[in-house]
C-alpha cells in the first residue's frame, strides 16, 4: 500500500461495488458461483469472507463452514456432504474450508487413512472437472501465511476476549505440525491444480493487501467484462497462479 495512493477503505468500497454489480448480473443470468477458501489457521479466511459478502444479497449468498463429520457422514462418499450445499441458479456459495480438508487437516492429524488421502487426491480433479463442465464457476484460493505471522495471530487470539470463539484445539497443532502441513499443502496443490480448476495463491501476512488482491482476482475471474475491465489486475507478488516452481523459489512459505 502506497501512502500517496487511494486508501484501503476507498479501494475496498470500489471492489465491493463491483462485487454487487457482478452478483446482480449473475442473478439475472442464473450463474452459479462456487468459491473455495483454504489456508492454514490464522491465514485470514474469515476476514476475506466478511469483506466479500458484506454487501451481497443475503438470499443469494451462503457461507459454508462444516463441522467435524458425524459417524454417518464418515461412511458417505467423501464429496457427498459438500454437494448438498452447492449453488442453484443466481447463487454464490463460499466454502470456508471445503472438501480439501481431506488433503490437509485430515491426513496431518490422522483423521483419515493414507489410502483415503490418496484416493481423494486422485478423485478431486475429476470431481471438479464435472462441476466446471456443468457450468459452475469454481474458484479456488490457497491463503498462504508465514510461520512467524501465524504464531503472532494465534497468540493474539488467545489474548483477545473478543476472539475467544476463534480459539480451537487445533491452534497449537498448527505450529507444532507446521512442516507436515507444508508437505500436505505441496502435494495438494501439485496434484489438484488443473487447467479447469486452478489454484490461486494469496500472500496474507498483510491482511489488507491480501483482501484487496483476492477480490481483484475474483472479479477479473467471474465478473462480466463491463465490470472486470475496470478492475485493476492483482499484484503478482501477492496473488499468483500456482505452479510447481513456487514450491522452490520462495513464493510459498516453506
Amino acid at each position: 500500500m502506497h501512502d500517496n495512493g487511494p486508501s484501503y477503505e476507498s479501494q475496498l468500497e470500489a471492489l465491493q461495488l463491483a462485487l454487487v454489480k457482478t452478483q446482480a448480473h449473475g442473478m439475472k443470468h442464473g450463474e452459479r458461483i462456487l468459491i473455495l477458501l483454504e489456508g492454514r489457521d490464522g491465514a485470514g479466511k474469515d476476514g476475506v469472507i466478511s469483506r466479500l459478502t458484506e454487501h451481497l444479497a443475503p438470499r443469494n449468498t451462503r457461507v459454508v463452514s462444516l463441522p467435524k463429520p458425524s459417524d454417518r457422514q464418515r461412511s458417505e462418499w467423501w464429496f457427498q456432504r459438500y454437494v448438498r450445499h452447492f449453488p442453484a441458479a443466481g447463487e454464490w456459495v463460499i466454502f470456508n474450508r471445503s472438501w480439501y480438508n481431506r488433503a490437509g487437516v485430515e491426513p496431518v492429524m490422522g483423521f483419515c487413512t493414507p489410502v483415503e488421502h490418496q484416493q481423494f487426491l486422485r478423485d478431486a480433479p475429476a470431481f471438479e472437472a464435472m462441476l466446471v463442465e456443468s457450468d459452475i464457476k469454481l474458484v479456488k484460493y490457497w491463503l498462504d501465511i508465514s510461520r512467524k505471522e501465524q504464531a503472532r495471530r494465534l497468540d493474539d487470539r488467545r489474548k483477545d476476549p473478543l476472539k475467544a470463539l476463534k480459539v480451537s484445539d487445533m491452534d497449537g497443532e498448527a505450529q507444532t505440525r507446521w512442516t507436515a502441513f507444508s508437505a500436505a499443502r505441496d502435494e495438494m496443490l501439485t496434484r489438484t491444480h488443473t487447467a479447469l480448476a486452478p489454484w490461486t495463491c494469496i500472500h496474507t501476512d498483510d491482511k489488507k493487501t491480501a483482501r484487496l488482491n483476492l477480490l481483484r482476482h475474483l472479479l477479473r475471474t467471474i465478473a462480466p467484462p463491463s465490470v472486470a475491465d475496470d478492475v485493476e489486475a492483482p499484484d503478482p507478488q501477492v496473488a499468483f497462479g500456482f505452479e510447481a516452481a513456487a514450491l522452490e523459489d520462495g513464493r510459498l512459505e516453506p
